[in-house]
């Protein structure tokens, strides 16, 4: 039936690649992410409600970051600014009672005492390519024969009218190791064996009144965006009201 032939030719071999394990050893909402839908609406989402940044991602963020209660260090790694030391918080060296939202992997925080947490990440290839449109929509998955799993063209996202030339990016599925600072963690990897030995991380974050976590790595959870937004408002309104 319908449901059978969209899973052996599109959630069955994508999935493998993309995680690099059987699809049955991986969490069903994993799977549960992606829609199936009969009909003419060729959208991703079916929310009512759907829209772009006007001027794009840059823009936003740049607009928040410049705030001026806001100070940015770049080319910094939190670990040298924060430690985590009999249930306080450690901002250079001194204890710290401010709130502080952290948003990268516990494991790494808590120098990986029960061990690495597993993690996927990519390798992303960017193409310029001299026409006006490389292929027929924004987002194309490729579930079986090729070694990505997607390929995005960008022109499609942000509307932009540029004649002869379009930018793709194709991204190939990669192992993420913990030792290798130049691959960065992208997706979890929600199994049962996993989320315990996240919960193991959790337990101790718990402890330390003052920490936060937030995010798809900090909290081991596979957010959208529209998801991990509202996952954002919401802590920002508990910590207001403590």
């Amino acid at each position: 039936d319908f449901g059978k032939f969209v899973y052996k030719n599109v959630f069955e071999n994508y999935t493998a690649k993309q995680w690099n394990i059987p699809v049955d050893k991986i969490d069903k909402s994993v799977i549960n992410r992606v829609p199936v839908i009969l009909g003419y609406d060729d959208r991703y989402f079916q929310d009512v409600y759907q829209f772009m940044p006007k001027n794009g991602f840059n823009e936003l963020f740049n607009n928040l970051l410049n705030h001026e209660l806001i100070d940015v260090r770049l080319n910094t790694d939190a670990k040298d600014i924060i430690n985590i030391q009999d249930d306080k918080i450690l901002f250079y060296g001194r204890n710290f009672d401010g709130k502080v939202i952290y948003t990268g992997a516990p494991d790494e925080l808590l120098d990986y005492k029960y061990g690495p947490l597993p993690y996927r990440s990519l390798d992303l290839k960017f193409e310029n390519i001299k026409m006006n449109y490389y292929q027929p929509s924004a987002v194309i998955n490729y579930p079986n024969e090729e070694k990505y799993t997607r390929i995005t063209e960008f022109k499609y996202l942000t509307n932009e009218q540029k004649e002869g030339c379009t930018t793709i990016l194709k991204e190939y599925p990669l192992t993420y190791n913990h030792k290798d600072k130049s691959i960065i963690p992208y997706y979890v990897i929600s199994n049962e064996n996993n989320l315990n030995l996240y919960k193991k991380y959790l337990s101790d974050i718990n402890d330390v009144p003052n920490l936060y976590l937030c995010g798809r790595l900090a909290e081991y959870k596979y957010y959208n965006m529209d998801a991990v937004i509202d996952a954002a408002l919401n802590l920002h309104e508990r910590i207001c009201k403590e």
